[in-house]
């Protein structure tokens, strides 16, 4: 038998198996129960956080006939109807999918309306589902216009971009617009868990904690770096392995380098980023990692009690919260975030980390750690005074001397006017 990927395999069958969309399942959920049914929806967000996953859903809810085939619309659908089983299996007739990415043109948007005359086939509606739907031409769109404001009662559209930016307001106006969020990393942290359970692999806290970092909002995209770890690791998850796959920075030289800032040790600074050097690891994820870090700290040192006391972390924050001035955390946050954006510009990027390390170290505050390595206020050189050539009357030429630029230049004094 075949494998199945995780994100095929664990891809929600119904609205109470989505995780980190309650809204979009909350609206949805309320306007099936109330039979309050829009003939037109467009879902945006960024890849992997449910688009797809909800239209199927969605084409479930109208055509489901229950278990014992005497159903009706509804916002559970049972899943074992043979309509229910063919929308899963990618194969019900009046569920259609168009990528407009490789659909784009007014033919095939043409010859796909041509079709929603006909009365679903075995379904009680007939759902079109248009991924990527910005992809599609001016003309494309211009010629679904009509049937998209006044389709079939027994239709249904479904729209889903990335890009929502790039369709037209004639077309946003006729759909009910649904926003999908990015996932928070504590959520994809805890459906990995789930996922792995059921699955029965082994996974350290910290290799989850880096796998849902890394999806960056993304449930897709985190299923598919686990299928990749767990083939790394030879079916288990450790936090080592899955650190090396992913090219991440150990927090240990980010916490040494912010130590390092926090005492103003400037050689401690430049041999941790040598390390970093010397062990391949990314600039660009050292300063990533560190702006995480720093943002950490700043919650901290505003509100103490945000910190988890379960994470293991939270004793070497603590630490550092308490040896890093709150001010000195936000000039370190806004440098890092700064110096991401000119490490294409170096000679090469770990030069061009090490500069960014060492303008923390710079800017500094006089009063900030020890004082050994602060910059000191820069002095404004006073100017030589110059010789200037002029001419005096019939005699020779003389040499006259100008004020140094930097030295107050004093008015003339006023001329006394006498009493008339």
């Amino acid at each position: 038998m075949s494998y199945l990927v995780l994100a095929r395999k664990y891809r929600p069958r119904s609205f109470d198996q989505m995780v980190g969309q309650e809204h979009v399942v909350q609206a949805l959920s309320n306007a099936l129960t109330q039979q309050r049914l829009h003939h037109a929806y467009l879902f945006t967000g960024t890849r992997g956080v449910g688009k797809t996953t909800v239209s199927r859903i969605l084409a479930k809810s109208l055509n489901c006939v229950g278990a014992d085939g005497q159903g009706g619309i509804t916002a559970v659908p049972c899943g074992v109807c043979e309509a229910c089983r063919d929308i899963d299996a990618g194969r019900f007739v009046d569920y259609v999918e168009l990528d407009a990415a490789s659909n784009r043109g007014v033919e095939e948007i043409s010859q796909l309306l041509d079709q929603a005359v006909y009365k679903p086939v075995v379904g009680r509606f007939k759902v079109y589902m248009i991924d990527e739907v910005h992809m599609l031409s001016n003309t494309a769109f211009n010629a679904m216009l009509k049937t998209l404001e006044e389709p079939p009662e027994y239709l249904k559209f479904v729209l889903a971009t990335t890009d929502p930016q790039k369709v037209p307001v004639t077309v946003l106006s006729r759909c009910l617009q649904f926003n999908l969020r990015p996932m928070a990393p504590e959520t994809v942290l805890e459906h990995l868990g789930g996922v792995l359970q059921a699955e029965q692999i082994e996974a350290e806290p910290g290799a989850l904690r880096l796998l849902a970092r890394a999806a960056r909002g993304s449930m897709r995209d985190a299923l598919s770096l686990t299928d990749q770890a767990i083939a790394f690791g030879s079916g288990s998850l450790r936090e080592e392995g899955v650190r090396q796959m992913l090219g991440a920075v150990d927090r240990s030289h980010v916490y040494r380098l912010i130590e390092a800032l926090a005492a103003g040790d400037g050689a401690a600074v430049v041999e941790t980023a040598a390390q970093l050097r010397a062990q391949g690891l990314s600039a660009q994820g050292a300063l990533e990692e560190m702006a995480v870090v720093l943002q950490q700290l700043a919650v901290l040192q505003v509100v103490p009690e945000a910190l988890d006391g379960a994470d293991p972390e939270a004793e070497v924050l603590t630490r550092l919260g308490e040896r890093l001035p709150p001010d000195d955390t936000q000039l370190l946050y806004s440098i890092a975030l700064h110096g991401r954006n000119e490490l294409g510009l170096a000679p090469d990027e770990y030069s061009g980390l090490t500069m960014v390390l060492l303008r923390m170290l710079a800017f500094k505050p006089a009063g900030g750690g020890n004082g050994k390595t602060a910059a000191a206020p820069l002095q404004r050189p006073q100017a030589a005074a110059l010789r200037v050539p002029t001419r005096s009357a019939p005699g020779g030429e003389v040499t006259a001397r100008v004020p140094a630029a930097s030295a107050p230049v004093q008015p003339p004094a006023a001329r006394a006017v006498p009493a008339a």
